[in-house]
């Protein structure tokens, strides 16, 4: 239902409108109101019907929407077509033109009073600043369109929540992204709100930090939900998204073949829908994937098109962490000095409050070849800030194995006190492998089958 503004200001255009067309207000009210009419409601002393102002903007010659909210004719269908091309160079790697349209539309859309329209630049807005690595700016945008959609019903507030949580997770603040996630799912699935895109949305977001956090049972059951919802959801770009992330899952669960078929469907919907960052994440994912299974050539050449793409579409906190698993492979096929060089070239792109489970990654590699180059100290210091930057994530699924390498070298070093507190702590983070301290999990959506194929048996 359209907004209309306020009666004196419905009259006062009503006024400016009838003097421009040099017509009285005799001529404007025949032959349906009299001139007295048209007089009160100009004066702002009468709030008109729908009925009175379609005749008076027929009269005018413009639309009962202009008259009556002050819009130009189609500007909703137009600020909808300018959001379009707003997306198709986010999807194309430009995000920072992409976020010049993107407030553009955003302006213009507060400024008229729509509120869908601002709330979906505000989104736009905030995929532009996550693309960038702009965390902070990127919640503070998800923030306010998750306010611009207050009245609306839980499903479309979810691409805000999913944004809010992703921004978080980037962040390093695991255990508040699975908040965000779990809240949301528990809430659509009790309340029989079982929109499929929405919940395909929220479950392929938190395999991730399922990972990253050790609750490999929990990422396992959010790729099965994401399975089944696949088929009912309307988004291909949605659906690359799920294979792309239950690749993690096939993957710890040692289903090599399974994990790869998953990306190479992911790498085709990317293509045909030209997601150029969503593209290259996939060839990472590839090349981790490759590099598990010790593939170290073809995973080098997955992890350099990856960072090549992200490079050139200026997703810098998506390139360095792809840099960190790059020199991963590097150092497992020898290069260690180049691998050295790859890492102290991002470091300073992540954080404890920007990639702080990259960033610990990057630490760890660095300390393991300092050690090789027998530099325990440089070694240690690397270990610790790693340390530090998991435990504050959460991060217990690379805990234990730092843990384990911080002990390994306080022992070498004759330091075996200190190395049983580091095993101890490790140990700490393998009391109950799968699980979490999250809590209860959320309530399950209704089990729809999942299409039968041979490629995929049920997980």
């Amino acid at each position: 239902m359209l907004e209309r503004d306020e009666p004196e200001v419905v009259g006062r255009r009503v006024q400016r409108l009838r003097a421009q067309r040099g017509l009285t207000q005799r001529q404007l009210a025949e032959p349906a109101y009299t001139p007295a009419y048209i007089s009160t409601l100009e004066a702002g002393r009468v709030r008109a019907s729908d009925e009175a102002l379609r005749h008076i903007a027929d009269r005018l010659g413009v639309t009962f929407e202009e008259l009556a909210a002050g819009r130009p004719a189609h500007l909703a269908t137009g600020l909808r077509l300018r959001l379009t091309e707003a997306q198709r160079l986010l999807a194309d790697g430009r995000a920072e033109e992409a976020a010049v349209q993107y407030g553009l539309v955003r302006a213009e859309a507060e400024a008229h009073g729509l509120s869908r329209e601002q709330a979906d630049a505000l989104l736009g807005l905030g995929e532009c600043a996550l693309e960038t690595g702009a965390l902070s700016e990127a919640r503070d945008r998800f923030e306010r369109a998750e306010a611009q959609l207050a009245d609306q019903s839980l499903p479309v507030r979810v691409p805000a929540v999913r944004g809010r949580a992703v921004a978080h997770y980037l962040a390093g603040e695991l255990r508040y992204a699975v908040y965000l996630l779990e809240s949301t799912l528990d809430e659509l699935n009790r309340g029989g709100l079982h929109d499929p895109d929405a919940l395909l949305l929220l479950y392929a977001s938190v395999i991730g930090p399922y990972m990253d956090m050790g609750a490999h049972a929990r990422a396992a059951q959010a790729a099965e939900f994401a399975l089944a919802l696949a088929p009912r959801a309307g988004d291909p770009a949605l659906i690359a998204r799920m294979h792309r992330s239950v690749a993690r899952t096939l993957l710890a669960e040692g289903r090599i073949a399974e994990a790869d078929a998953s990306l190479a469907k992911a790498a085709e919907l990317y293509a045909q829908l030209r997601l150029r960052t969503e593209l290259a994440n996939c060839h990472w994912m590839r090349g981790y994937v490759c590099a598990q299974n010790g593939e170290l050539d073809r995973a080098e050449q997955e992890l350099r098109q990856a960072h090549g793409m992200l490079a050139r579409t200026r997703a810098a906190l998506y390139r360095s962490q792809a840099a960190v698993e790059l020199a991963d492979v590097l150092h497992r096929r020898g290069r260690s000095e180049e691998a050295a060089e790859l890492l102290e070239g991002v470091l300073g792109d992540f954080s404890s409050e920007r990639g702080a489970v990259h960033a610990a990654a990057a630490h760890r590699l660095l300390g393991i070849i300092a050690e090789d180059a027998r530099d325990t100290e440089a070694a240690e210091e690397h270990y610790v800030r790693a340390l530090s930057l998991l435990e504050r994530a959460g991060a217990a699924g690379d805990l234990a194995d730092l843990c384990r390498l911080l002990g390994d070298l306080l022992r070498r070093t004759g330091r075996t006190e200190a190395a049983l507190d580091a095993y101890r702590t490790g140990l700490g983070h393998r009391t109950a492998p799968g699980t979490t301290t999250l809590g209860p999990a959320p309530a399950q959506p209704p089990l729809w089958p999942v299409p039968p194929s041979p490629d995929r048996p049920p997980l």
